[in-house]
């Protein structure tokens, strides 16, 4: 058993309006394929991105990590938070939000009758380091899956519109950082390309 807990209760729980506000990441990593010579990010990206679910306790459907965004924690932290109770993970938090979905949550469901609902804060999470023991380690199974695998499976629609966001952010940085080297390496060629011979010193 874990050293490590969770927090629990809604003591400190943020609400907009009627909203509980929540805040949570899609993890992430990139595999790196050693014997690969030649990379073409523009068609491979995809498969090399992988993206890490966790099941819900009781359930074997997957969910990315997310939870109540409480009032003595920004939603960043509360976002790095719930990775490391939930699946286990630390790493690098990109601050610019993936979106905010409004969802309806069924623990906001009191005899078959919801009150408000969820406004959820979703992030993107490069990986770092996964623990071996993590607070909700009993209660969740966590798995990598790529980008095609995670939409398939994941619970709920609010989510596959978070995890389609990600992608096309990751993907257009990608194409942009293509682009960038692209000019650089043009850059240098044309340097390389003048004839020392036609180069004269002027005094």
């Amino acid at each position: 058993m874990s050293a490590l807990s969770s927090r629990t209760g809604r003591d400190r729980q943020r609400y907009d309006s009627n909203f509980r506000l929540v805040s949570g990441c899609i993890p992430y990593r990139l595999i790196k394929e050693e014997d690969t010579e030649q990379e073409d990010s523009s068609v491979d990206f995809v498969n090399k991105l992988q993206v890490l679910m966790v099941s819900s306790p009781n359930r074997h459907d997957l969910v990315f990590p997310k939870g109540g965004w409480e009032d003595d924690e920004t939603v960043l932290e509360a976002a790095s938070r719930e990775a490391m109770e939930e699946a286990g993970v630390k790493g690098i938090l990109r601050e610019v939000p993936l979106g905010v979905w409004e969802f309806r949550s069924k623990s906001s469901c009191v005899e078959d009758e919801c009150f408000g609902g969820c406004k959820g804060y979703m992030f993107a999470l490069e990986v770092t380091e996964e623990l071996e023991a993590w607070p909700e380690r009993e209660n969740r199974e966590r798995k990598w899956l790529n980008v095609k695998e995670a939409l398939e499976l994941c619970r709920y629609e609010w989510m596959k519109r978070a995890l389609e966001e990600f992608l096309r952010v990751m993907e257009e940085e990608t194409r942009l950082r293509t682009e960038e080297e692209t000019v650089h390496d043009s850059s240098k060629l044309e340097e390389c390309q003048i004839d020392p011979w036609y180069c004269f010193v002027v005094n």
